[in-house]
C-alpha cells in the first residue's frame, strides 16, 4: 500500500526573495549605465566619479568591460535562478572591495569626485547585494 505524501503548504518568500528580481535588474542596469558612460565619455567619467590620480582613457575603458560584464550577467540572473548565487556573491565581493579601496583613497578625490561619499555609496551597495546574496541562497533550499 502506497502512503499518502502530505503537501507541506510553501512558505511565503520573504522580502529579500521578492527584491531578487529587481535588484538584479538594478545592479544590471546601473553598470551597463557605468560601462557605457565610461567608453562614450570618458572625460565626463573621470571629472564627476573617477577623478582619482592621472586620467587614463584605456585604463577607464578597461574598467567598463567589468562593469559590463557585471550587469549583463546580472540582468541574465534575472530570469536563470541559477545565477543569481554566483552574481550576488561577485557583486557583493566587487563592491566591499571596491568600498575598501576608496577609503584607503578618499583624500586623494579631486574635481566633482567625492571619495568618502563613493566610498559610503559602495559600502551600502556592498551590504544590499549581500542581503540580495543570503535571500537567494535561502531560495535555493
Amino acid at each position: 500500500m502506497a502512503t499518502a505524501r502530505i503537501a507541506r503548504p510553501a512558505r511565503p518568500a520573504s522580502l529579500g526573495e521578492r527584491a531578487l528580481g529587481p535588484g538584479l535588474a538594478i545592479l544590471g542596469a546601473s553598470q551597463l549605465v557605468l560601462a557605457i558612460w565610461m567608453v562614450a565619455d570618458p572625460g565626463s567619467f573621470f571629472d564627476h566619479v573617477g577623478g582619482f590620480g592621472a586620467r587614463n582613457d584605456h585604463y577607464l575603458r578597461d574598467v567598463a568591460t567589468f562593469e559590463a560584464a557585471l550587469g549583463i550577467c546580472a540582468l541574465i540572473a534575472v530570469r536563470l535562478r541559477g545565477w543569481r548565487v554566483p552574481v550576488l556573491a561577485f557583486a557583493a565581493i566587487q563592491f566591499a572591495l571596491h568600498a575598501v579601496n576608496h577609503i584607503a583613497d578618499a583624500g586623494d578625490a579631486h574635481g566633482a569626485t567625492n571619495g568618502w561619499a563613493d566610498a559610503v555609496e559602495l559600502g551600502i551597495g556592498a551590504a544590499f547585494f549581500g542581503w540580495l546574496l543570503v535571500a537567494a541562497l535561502r531560495q535555493q533550499r
